[in-house]
């Protein structure tokens, strides 16, 4: 897949040898992650950012809200910067001033679009469920068109984005290299703990949901 021309907005320029511009690179980070933040300008040149779950699209990066919901409703039409980021180890060096952390991050650039068809809004959320939880959908009780209007979908393309990344030891200057502190890689690991059935599970052969991620 192509890479991204990289832009004014994009162009990484701290730590260019960290940049990635790579569609499937970032497409990786994207679908990885279960949160992103949507930064938006409101009326009286207000900031916000709002932290919500995404998903994507082949090359179009999908969430929802409220119908109301400023971070959807108000980036209608509106430019919007969004940040995805997944922490991967800390990096702990022989100097406090070469600390860092490997990590993995996207920023996107773009004017989000809404998505109005009933039906494509349910293709869409399903998507999204399958994401959270394979395969689940099917055994839900079907949304209602209450549900479904009250619901906001918008999305964006994903061609103003640049990665950027950090993975390895600590770089410690050369005459740290033997002071007596011990210096490499914590790795972050996440998992899911067991589930917890709430007070109506009552029937205990029911299958718990699959997990992200899962096969």
């Amino acid at each position: 897949m192509p890479q991204i021309t990289p832009t004014n907005q994009t162009r990484v320029v701290r730590g260019a040898k960290r940049a990635n511009y790579d569609r499937d690179t970032l497409h990786a980070i994207i679908d990885a992650a279960l949160i992103c933040h949507v930064a938006q300008i409101l009326p009286g040149n207000r900031p916000l950012v709002t932290p919500t779950a995404h998903w994507r699209e082949g090359n179009w990066l999908y969430w929802h809200g409220l119908s109301s919901a400023r971070n959807v409703a108000a980036t209608q039409a509106q430019p919007v910067s969004i940040n995805i980021c997944l922490l991967d180890g800390l990096v702990m060096a022989r100097s406090a001033f070469h600390h860092s952390i490997n990590y993995r991050s996207a920023t996107l650039f773009g004017t989000p679009e809404p998505v109005t068809d009933p039906a494509e809004k349910t293709r869409q959320l399903e998507i999204f469920l399958d994401k959270v939880s394979p395969e689940r959908w099917p055994q839900l009780r079907p949304i209602n068109d209450s549900e479904l209007k009250a619901t906001g979908l918008v999305r964006m393309a994903i061609d103003e984005a640049s990665a950027k990344m950090r993975n390895g030891p600590p770089v410690d200057d050369e005459a740290d290299h033997d002071w007596p502190v011990w210096a490499g890689v914590i790795p972050v690991q996440s998992q899911w703990g067991s589930p917890e059935p709430d007070q109506y599970c009552t029937d205990k052969g029911l299958d718990h949901p699959r997990l992200p991620g899962s096969a």
